[in-house]
């Protein structure tokens, strides 16, 4: 079926906003989505049908209810439409999952980083694993997103200190990306960015970030601590694709030392590591570091004292750094990744407290702090990225050669 093209310019420009606004679920009727663009009933009627011909959404045939009686066709992503590939590197291995629109993860994997993990053969690993899950979906792949641990120079993609993976500084993630997916057969749109910033965005548009103006996510996978703000919508990036990097704000002077030179910076107070150091346990290379620090959450909720100890030290150097992120943007919510949201739940009223007590903004009027909703927000966020050109340009994406 051929796109039955809007006549009107403005209904052509509307297609990316009108998607984004379904991806989001902010649009589930015809007649939600007419009032958000603000066009006639049948520019909308056009679009929504153009959409629908790329297979994008679909519209149901018949109206149902809406507001105040009048009835409005419901809007809902295309099942059986394009799909992404997001795919994630962390410090003990990587994640893969094929994502439909509405942030929605289709049966995610996780396997070892290979051995020497060296920027070419852990791209190569992932790409190969990203082929194969390709391949075995009847769906069209649209484009392939990545989420590294570590900051991300704009717009050279460079990965500027992967300290996390010992890879090199200045490792050029993008261009090797691109060559992998290549030589692989992928011929498909290929990107890279920051783990935190792209889980942040995935919160904002589909969790526990919904709704907030300004959007401050801190979060904690299995080592270092991440960052990064969303405002109106969109993440800030800085001037070169490395701000918010919440991890490197000192919150013990005299602390553990940092993989960057210093001392106690919440990357390396605030993480799985830390808690288990806390604890006095020795991490277990065999054994991924966030199942070990599960562990001694559990600990500390069954009584024990070294661990509960251990959590609420943690809990108190979480709670400096995120004040003092908050004395300098003012965020209207705070939301947690999956390791630092373990410990707002085993510790809710000393983590807010420690926030409140000092962050300038926290005494004058508390702060929401929540929890991430997202089961894997990073790997969530990479297909977001994965997304970008369909969401900005639906029509273009899905037909240029």
């Amino acid at each position: 079926m051929q796109p039955t093209h809007t006549s009107p310019d403005r209904g052509r420009a509307a297609l990316g906003p009108a998607l984004s606004l379904v991806h989001t679920g902010a649009a589930p009727t015809r007649s939600v989505l007419t009032g958000a663009l603000g066009v006639t009933r049948a520019t909308a009627g056009a679009i929504t049908g153009e959409l629908q011909a790329l297979r994008l959404i679909t519209v149901d045939a018949r109206p149902a209810g809406g507001t105040r009686g009048r009835p409005s066709h419901r809007l809902a992503v295309d099942p059986s439409g394009p799909v992404v590939l997001a795919a994630q590197i962390h410090a003990d291995g990587f994640s893969i999952a094929l994502a439909t629109l509405g942030g929605v993860l289709d049966g995610p994997e996780d396997f070892p980083l290979p051995d020497p993990a060296t920027p070419e053969h852990v791209l190569r690993a992932v790409v190969a694993e990203a082929a194969r899950r390709i391949a075995a979906d009847p769906r069209r792949c649209v484009g392939l997103g990545l989420a590294v641990p570590t900051p991300v120079a704009l717009p050279e993609r460079i990965a500027v200190a992967a300290m996390y993976l010992d890879w090199p500084s200045g490792t050029p993630v993008g261009e090797l990306l691109e060559q992998e997916s290549a030589a692989a057969g992928l011929h498909l749109p290929v990107d890279v960015a920051n783990d935190a910033n792209l889980a942040a965005l995935a919160e904002h548009r589909h969790g526990a970030g919904r709704g907030a103006k300004h959007l401050l996510y801190v979060t904690s996978g299995h080592a270092g601590v991440g960052g990064a703000l969303v405002v109106d919508g969109r993440l800030h990036t800085g001037s070169a694709g490395l701000a918010l990097e919440v991890g490197q704000v000192t919150v013990d002077p005299d602390g553990r030392r940092c993989p960057c030179g210093n001392r106690g910076c919440l990357d390396v107070e605030a993480d799985p590591p830390a808690l288990l150091a806390a604890a006095g346990r020795e991490p277990d290379p065999a054994r991924p570091l966030l199942d070990q620090a599960c562990e001694v959450l559990a600990e500390a909720a069954a009584g024990r004292t070294r661990a509960r100890a251990a959590v609420e030290h943690v809990t108190d150097r979480l709670g400096l750094g995120i004040a003092a992120v908050i004395n300098i943007l003012n965020p209207d919510r705070v939301v947690l990744g999956a390791f630092h949201s373990s410990l707002l739940a085993a510790a809710p009223d000393r983590l807010t407290r420690v926030v409140a007590e000092r962050s300038y903004w926290g005494r004058s009027g508390r702060v929401p702090i929540a929890a991430a909703e997202l089961d894997r927000s990073e790997l969530a966020g990479a297909a977001e990225l994965a997304w970008t050109p369909v969401l900005a340009d639906p029509l273009t994406a899905l037909t240029s050669p």
